[in-house]
């Protein structure tokens, strides 16, 4: 009886799945059309972005040239300090630069190529489940989407670790249909690996995952808990393998655990990459968060957080209509049987979204809008399979009523996302209006065979119209900085609070070229230089002036950068813009340069970075990103310093440590100034340790 009962739902499973992969003639030119247009898309004016986020740049640079630095993540080839992440991230790009060497684009391409590949492999989850027509349409959406188009051509961490998580749900949904271990291993060694990209993060779709299969795989309730389990130790050994190696080697002989305070990997990962991105507490962090979410650095909290001016344009065209195609995809496959592997990838995505989406909602801590491309998979995979689905069931009055209800929240979407930039192609927001009405009146009648193209092109134009033309923005706009926005701007600043006229919309400007000096490109100061562009609206920095009088943005420089102390720019950098040396200085500090472990100290890895990238030698990032971390400590320093390691010391009145007079990186500060002679060149006061 029960041998009879299952073997039919697994029968028609099967079935079904071989009729929605059946190759059609115009499926392998689409795709093709697909890979190379968003590869050639992303490729284009990839070189006006410099060296993006130059922090990640210099950390490529030194892994480039010291093992060591490979293996840990090291910002510098001397190995005082790495980055606050795993290195996972960093390894691709590093391998191009010891390949091809150092610049933009062998830094920035494997980037792109993790943007192509996600595309795929989008193309090839989704297309399993739902056809196709549903796969391309998936790759397309997310192709487009402005946060991807923004971070598949930086190199902050986020394009591998996105890339990972689609291949475990690729994975996942392949244990879906066979009920092989293997898949569920593969799974669990993505996750992993993902870990070692941006720790914590790609945890959240692992209950999207657990649950799918705990509902959908094809084995017993006891061997699919079993298997789960074997995943899950998978992604243990996948991640735990460097965090024990790390933990294990001395730390007298290895860098400085960046971001952490007491030089622990074990800390970073569940404090200031862990649970203080919940809390808000963040020790080593640039400041507190408010309490009860409002008000604070990084925008406030809430259910409407994802829409609001700093996030909205990156990611929230498709949010309600995915929503929709959520909702209305499982009533659709309600009937089917436990293992219908339709229904099983409408809980993964939805799942991934919900989940993902809450957490970046409320949560307390440091957030950036660009986190959201986290996002960008699940959304467009819930939107295409879910149009196809509905087309496909649009003789039936749910279907239509449901894309209708898609379209018709997709309009609204568009139109306040599209009015917050009134001077950005101003006629796109009426478009999209009067179509996306059209059509969400005439989806709620049947169609024939002409008015069903016709309307199927109308809902396309209404969905994508704006996320292409944001997306055609980015491509054509600098960016740099460690917190880059896609799109134009709509008049938030810093962290996403509301700001000022002008850009506003997080680091943009002309890039750092690479280079070293005279003709090639030197790192200098140029028109539209990186860091907050004016009229960001940035809030004070602790030790640092990010803001003018009356919380205005800092005045601009001649030579576009952000005058002022500390926070946004000028020569010297600040902490969240790089250093850009001049002709002279750089000729300083390669003169006689490889004599010395480091060839320069100063506070904070944003100042030293555009130092390190300038003379390719390795300069000491004093309290890591911050300024905050304790290290080196003061005793540490003077001891370097005798033994002749360091040259100079750059920074002057106008480099305050984050943290208080109490850092190490005041307290190295003020012991430089009271024992050795200040110079200036090219706008930068230099102290020179080898002569006190």
């Amino acid at each position: 009886m029960s041998t009879a009962t299952l073997t039919p739902p697994k029968s028609i499973s099967l079935q079904q799945n071989s009729s929605l992969t059946k190759r059609n003639r115009w499926e392998y030119p689409a795709l093709a059309a697909l890979l190379i247009g968003t590869g050639v898309a992303y490729l284009y004016n990839l070189g006006v972005n410099g060296w993006a986020n130059a922090f990640y740049s210099a950390a490529v640079q030194a892994g480039s040239r010291s093992w060591i630095a490979f293996f840990f993540g090291s910002s510098d080839a001397g190995n005082s300090i790495t980055v606050d992440k795993p290195p996972a991230s960093l390894w691709l790009m590093e391998l191009a630069v010891r390949l091809f060497g150092l610049s933009s684009w062998s830094i920035l391409v494997p980037q792109v190529l993790l943007g192509v590949g996600t595309v795929a492999l989008l193309w090839a989850t989704v297309r399993r489940s739902f056809g196709p027509a549903a796969g391309l349409l998936s790759g397309l959406v997310l192709a487009v989407t402005p946060v991807a188009a923004l971070m598949f051509r930086f190199n902050n961490p986020d394009a591998l670790l996105v890339f990972l998580m689609v291949a475990a749900a690729w994975a996942m949904l392949r244990a879906v249909a066979d009920g092989r271990w293997r898949w569920l291993v593969l799974a669990g060694a993505f996750i992993g690996f993902g870990f070692l990209a941006k720790q914590l993060q790609v945890l959240l779709v692992v209950p999207a995952l657990a649950l799918t299969y705990l509902i959908a795989g094809p084995p017993a309730l006891g061997k699919r808990i079993a298997q789960l389990c074997a995943a899950g130790a998978a992604m243990v050994v996948a991640a735990g393998w460097w965090l024990l190696a790390v933990e294990l080697w001395p730390a007298s002989s290895r860098p400085w655990i960046g971001g952490s305070q007491n030089n622990s990997i074990l800390e970073l990962t569940l404090g200031y990459n862990g649970l203080g991105r919940l809390n808000g507490n963040e020790t080593g962090s640039v400041g507190p968060s408010a309490e009860g979410g409002r008000g604070m650095m990084w925008g406030d909290t809430g259910i409407t957080r994802l829409f609001e001016p700093a996030q909205g344009g990156q990611i929230a065209w498709l949010i309600p209509a995915a929503l929709v195609a959520l909702i209305a995809g499982i009533v659709l496959c309600g009937r089917g049987p436990r293992i219908d592997g339709r229904r099983a990838a409408l809980v993964l995505w939805g799942g991934w979204l919900l989940v993902t989406g809450l957490v970046f909602s409320f949560m307390a801590g440091i957030f950036h809008q660009y986190y959201t491309v986290a996002l960008a998979p699940a959304i467009a995979a819930l939107t295409g399979s879910g149009a196809v689905l509905l087309w496909r069931e649009r003789d039936r009055v749910l279907a239509r009523v449901a894309l209708a209800l898609a379209t018709g929240v997709t309009t609204a979407t568009a139109w306040i996302l599209l009015s917050r930039s009134v001077d950005f192609v101003p006629w796109l927001r009426w478009a999209v209006l009067a179509v996306g009405v059209a059509a969400t009146v005439a989806l709620l009648f049947p169609l024939g065979r002409k008015r069903s193209l016709a309307a199927a092109l109308t809902v396309a134009f209404v969905g994508l119209a704006g996320p292409v033309a944001y997306t055609a923005h980015t491509l054509a706009t600098p960016h740099s900085g460690p917190i880059p926005s896609a799109g134009p701007s709509v008049g938030f600043g810093f962290g996403g609070r509301p700001g000022g006229p002008g850009d506003g919309g997080g680091m943009r400007g002309g890039p750092m070229m690479p280079g070293r000096n005279g003709s090639d490109g030197a790192l200098r100061g140029a028109p539209g230089a990186p860091g907050m562009t004016p009229g960001g609206g940035a809030p004070a920095i602790p030790g640092g002036t990010a803001t003018g009088p009356n919380g205005t943005a800092p005045s601009q420089s001649g030579d576009g950068t952000m005058g002022g102390p500390a926070g946004f720019g000028g020569p010297g950098g600040g902490f969240m813009s790089a250093s850009m040396p001049g002709d002279r200085l750089v000729a300083l500090l390669e003169d006689d340069g490889d004599a010395y472990t480091w060839v320069a100290a100063t506070v904070s890895s944003n100042q030293a970075a555009g130092y390190q990238l300038a003379t390719e030698l390795p300069v000491m990032p004093i309290g890591g990103f911050n300024g905050t971390d304790p290290s080196p400590t003061l005793a540490q320093f003077q001891q370097y310093v005798a033994e002749g390691k360091i040259h100079y010391f750059l920074g002057g009145e106008d480099n305050r440590p984050n943290g208080g007079e109490s850092s190490e990186g005041a307290k190295i500060t003020a012991w430089v100034r009271a024992n050795f002679t200040a110079q200036e060149v090219d706008g930068v006061t230099v102290y020179d340790l080898t002569a006190r």
